[in-house]
Formats: structure tokens, sequence, C-alpha cells
């Protein structure tokens, strides 16, 4: 982050699409990747006449977020008119909340560097999105930017941060977790890529220790984590130079080119009054009783945090695991109904750990889609526990019962896997290793200890992998010492 002298000031501005299936004033769709402009109306776009109405699902999802962020849940909100001309806002004003949103005064706790920490979270309001501009789109040899409308009023909702945030690691200590919450409360998909959870960072510096605040700069749309990481190490360091050169930093909005690594201006920043903020007039006060907030909250599911602790004090996890299996709430789920099947929840996370989730990387699923159920893995694990078949055979037939999704004790039994455990079928199996390998037998018994490890996989080739392996150990070392 450069010169030490300084600390680097960050607040976030996310903006979260909701899962709904209509817009936020009208019925159209919010299905991504439609032919252009198919998802449109005369509300969306703007035309004459057109009045919008209120989508109760996408207050039932602000409500939602502000109880998960510990907000204030203001029973009066209203829409404003955010006036600005830009071509894929077909009204040249969006609808939006500024003096009155539906939450304030929250706040998330996040973890960075080993340190816990809050972030206050001074809002989160309602807005429609804008549409989509599609640059360098060719018709025979012109060059064009084309616009779709699809995404024309689809829902948001914007989170804004204090500018609590004092570097990069924090901010996507920040993003990582409220993005985990957002998918855990099932209101956003948190797909960057596609744009639906984005965001813009307000950036400046000031030397530690002191309270004023420098002149900030606005980096938009910044879409993965990796980026925002790159672009605000980048801008404060931009900063930080700029101000011990004996120059000053300009209020602007700034893009991050990916390639290049750095920031580069796109404009000067807007001030609230530059865009003419005024109360919708076509949309009546939004007025939310306590019971309406009462039966959110009496919904609400377990979220990433609580779940993280329940299951440090529950399951005995490492923390380590723990992340891995909270990060996913349908991988959090898997995990404990396997638990219900195999009470061993450090094994069970071992294999979720590993084979599972290789297999479901490989196959490009969700946990809920696999074939091998939770209730098969546990089945699978207790194969292995009983001894009736190794590890070995368990991870080598694992991707076939991911494929296949039959039950372990049966595709076991059908193949002739069970595990050999007859003491007499081991140890003639070791007497005919050991006919073949007369000199390693003795390169062993002079001190060459590492054969060991040989002599095992040979047994194994030799019982096709289903000797018993503690009871292999055992009658090798015995046998190896004759």
């Amino acid at each position: 982050m450069g010169n030490t002298d300084y600390e680097g000031v960050i607040g976030l501005e996310v903006h979260a699409h909701l899962l709904t299936e209509s817009k936020l004033f009208c019925k159209c769709s919010t299905r991504f990747g439609a032919e252009p402009n198919s998802h449109t109306c005369p509300t969306c776009m703007g035309l004459p006449g057109a009045l919008p109405v209120l989508n109760r699902k996408a207050v039932d999802f602000a409500i939602k977020l502000g109880l998960a962020l510990n907000c204030r849940i203001n029973r009066r909100s209203i829409f404003a008119r955010k006036n600005y001309y830009y071509p894929d806002l077909p009204k040249g004003y969006q609808i939006s909340q500024y003096e009155e949103p539906i939450c304030e005064d929250g706040f998330i706790d996040i973890e960075a560097g080993g340190q816990e920490k809050r972030i206050r979270v001074k809002r989160i309001h309602m807005e429609e999105d804008a549409g989509k501009l599609v640059h360098e789109h060719t018709i025979e040899t012109s060059t064009y930017s084309l616009v779709d409308y699809n995404r024309s009023s689809i829902p948001l909702l914007e989170i804004v941060s204090e500018p609590d945030i004092t570097t990069p690691e924090e901010a996507v200590a920040y993003l990582k977790t409220l993005r985990d919450i957002l998918l855990y409360l099932e209101i956003c998909d948190g797909n960057m890529e596609e744009g639906s959870f984005r965001c813009d960072a307000n950036v400046s510096v000031r030397k530690k220790g002191s309270k004023e605040l420098g002149t900030r700069t606005e980096l938009k749309n910044l879409n993965s984590f990796k980026h925002i990481e790159k672009s605000l190490n980048y801008e404060i360091r931009r900063q930080i130079e700029l101000i011990e050169a004996g120059g000053r930093v300009i209020q602007e909005t700034r893009l991050f080119n990916v390639d290049e690594g750095i920031t580069y201006s796109m404009r000067g920043k807007e001030e609230a009054h530059d865009y003419r903020y005024f109360p919708e007039p076509d949309l009546l006060p939004l007025i939310i009783s306590n019971e309406w907030i009462e039966e959110i909250r009496s919904v609400l599911p377990e979220l990433p945090g609580e779940k993280t602790k329940r299951f440090i004090e529950v399951y005995g996890l490492p923390k380590y695991d723990t992340e891995i299996l909270v990060s996913d709430k349908d991988l959090s789920y898997y995990f404990e109904e396997t638990v219900k099947t195999f009470p061993e929840p450090k094994t069970v996370s071992n294999w979720i750990m590993t084979e599972l989730l290789r297999e479901l990387k490989e196959r490009n699923i969700k946990p809920f889609e696999a074939p091998l159920s939770p209730q098969y893995l546990g089945e699978l694990l207790t194969l292995v526990k009983d001894g009736t078949i190794s590890i070995k055979i368990a991870k080598d037939i694992f991707p076939e019962l991911m494929d296949k999704g039959v039950s372990p004790k049966t595709f076991v039994k059908e193949k002739g896997l069970i595990q050999i455990s007859d003491e007499a079928e081991i140890a003639s199996a070791i007497d005919r290793v050991i006919s073949l390998y007369p000199k390693e037998v003795e390169e062993y018994r002079f001190g060459k200890e590492k054969l060991l490890g040989f002599f095992v996989g040979q047994v194994m080739k030799e019982t096709k992998g289903k000797a018993n392996p503690k009871m292999l150990n055992e009658l090798l070392l015995k046998r190896l010492k004759t």
C-alpha cells in the first residue's frame, strides 16, 4: 500500500440484484440472458402514461436483508426520482430512495488479517437498475453501441457502508461476508460476472491518526474480488504518491483497467444536487408495519456467522474446515445430513472437502445436484469404518458412485470389492510377494525400512486392493522380521 504514514479510507456501495420473478415496478421478467429488449413494457421503457406499481416481494427482501445486517427498518420510506441522462436510462431518471431509505444504521462483522472488525452499514435503499449498453457491435462495416433494456427496472438493493474500511483486504472480507449473507437469505444469486453483485468504492487517504477525511475518488463497477483488491491497492498508492509529490487528489470517478492494473479518470464526480432528487409523484410513501417486520424476522435462516460458531462448538471442527463448509449454504446442509448418517464430523468434513468438492468441480454442479446423496456418503464411510472396504477402494469408486448415485453397499457387493479380512488369505498373499522379491527382503532386514511401502503396494496389487490395510501391515511386519 506504499507509504506507511498513511492509511486508506474506503466506503463501499454494493448493488445487489434481487431474485424476484418480475421487475420492481412492472410485471416484466427478470430472467438473465434473454433476447435483447424482449423483457420490456411501457412502464420499464418509460413511455408516457405508464405508471409504476411496487413489487411487494422486493420490499420483503429489503426488510430481510435489513434485519440480517442489524439495521433499523424505517416504518416510512419514500421513493425519489434521480435525474440524469444516459442512453440506457429510457425515462431520463431512475426511481430510487434518497432522503428516507428503507433501512439504516446496521453493521457487518468481518475478519481480516487475523483481526475481527465491525463495519457500519449506513443505509440500504431500493432502486431500479438501468439498461445495458453493448459496445463495439458491428453491423456490416460499421461499429455501433446498442442498448438492451431487459435489465431496465430490475430491482436492486444498494448497500452503503460507512468509511470504516482501511485496507483492500478488509474491503474484500466485507464484500465476501455480505455476498454470503445475500446467498443464505436467497435474495440474490451473487453472480459477479453477470453483474447481479457489483461494487463501487469511494477511496481517500489520510495520515494515520488523523480524523479528517481526504478528497475521495470513486471506482466504478468493480465485479470481481481480485479486481477490487488490485484496484484499491493501486488507487491508494496513487493518491499517496500524488500527495507526497505536492499534488492534490481531484474528486472524480475512475475506472480500473484490468490488463494494465491501473485506474484512470472517467469523469468528474457527481454530487447529490447534480441529480436533482425529488419525491417520486407516482408512488405513495412506503409504510411498513411492525407485523410485517416480525413476519419476515420469523423466517430468517441461520446466517453464516451464526453457523460458523455452531459448527465449531457443536461439531468440534477446525476453523479452516468450517469456513469452507459454511461458505456454501447447500454444502453446509450436505455436511449436516451426512453427519446424521455417519456421526463423525471431522471424517465427513475431510471427505467433503477433498473427494466431494473435486467431483462437484469436475461436473460443474451444486451439492444438491450430486447423485451421491448425503445418506449414501454416510453409508460409504460406514463401509470403510467397519472394514468392509478399504479407504483406497472407497476413494477409487467415489467417482463412479457420483455418476450412478447408487447405494455404496449394493455397489461394493455387486463388484466384489468387499475387503479381505481373513488372516490366512492375506498371509498367503504376503508369502507370494516375499517369494518374488528375495533381494528386497534381504535389504529390508539389513535396515532399508523404506521398502515396507513397496511390499505393502505389492500385496495390495496381489489382492486387487482388497486386503485390510491394518491387518496387512501387522502381518507383513511380522513376516519380514521372521
